[in-house]
């Protein structure tokens, strides 16, 4: 397994990663705690960020204290169910740039197809944090960052809610720079291509789909 994971195995998470992995959870339920175990994993991912003094006034005295350098960070979103995560972790970082990449997966071939693809400008200058509640096979996601890398990021994190093994590997093969934080690292994958034991299919049980 690789170095470059980060399990966060704060109670809160794991406690509302449970109610999630339930299949009676409705999908109401289930997008709220996606909102609110995206904030929880967004202080880990972002736990390294670079800080700078800066002068300010307290009601008592002037003070130098911390604040985060350099530009706005970059959340990306691969679409569609990296959207879910977006929201919590834009209530937790209102500041953030956002930026979109659509992939979809062509049936002949099995590789990911760009259909969009919308980032914020002078990602080498930002911290960026690619976001997608499931690292299955993680074709899609390395094709991703591929094509943040191209866009000029540097500085890239990945959150996830779930990751399969198999997903970590591929990953940590294409991406080795890239630092994967995820709330479980699950057993497998199915034939299908699902992590198990997993929740099923985010976007589906995100947005009430089949």
């Amino acid at each position: 397994m690789s170095q470059n994971v980060t399990v966060v195995d704060h109670p809160l998470v794991q406690h509302k990663l449970t109610l999630m992995r339930a299949r009676d959870t409705s999908t109401a339920v289930f997008r709220q705690l996606l909102k609110e175990i995206s904030q929880l994993l967004a202080y880990e991912v972002t736990r390294d960020l670079s800080l700078a003094p800066t002068r300010i006034e307290t009601p008592l005295m002037a003070m130098d204290a911390p604040r985060l350098a350099g530009r706005k960070l970059a959340l990306v979103s691969i679409l569609r169910a990296g959207n879910g995560m977006l929201d919590g972790m834009l209530e937790l970082i209102p500041s953030a740039r956002v930026g979109f990449v659509g992939l979809y997966r062509d049936e002949a071939t099995l590789k990911p197809v760009q259909y969009y693809f919308k980032v914020p400008a002078r990602l080498s200058e930002r911290a960026v944090i690619a976001v997608d509640p499931m690292l299955a096979t993680g074709n899609s996601s390395i094709a991703a960052l591929k094509l943040l890398k191209e866009a000029g990021a540097t500085d890239l994190r990945f959150l996830c809610l779930l990751a399969a093994p198999e997903g970590i590997e591929n990953m940590a093969r294409a991406h080795p720079d890239v630092r994967i934080v995820t709330a479980a690292i699950d057993e497998r994958l199915n034939e299908k291509g699902y992590i198990v034991p997993g929740l099923g299919d985010a976007g589906d049980r995100m947005f009430g789909t089949k």
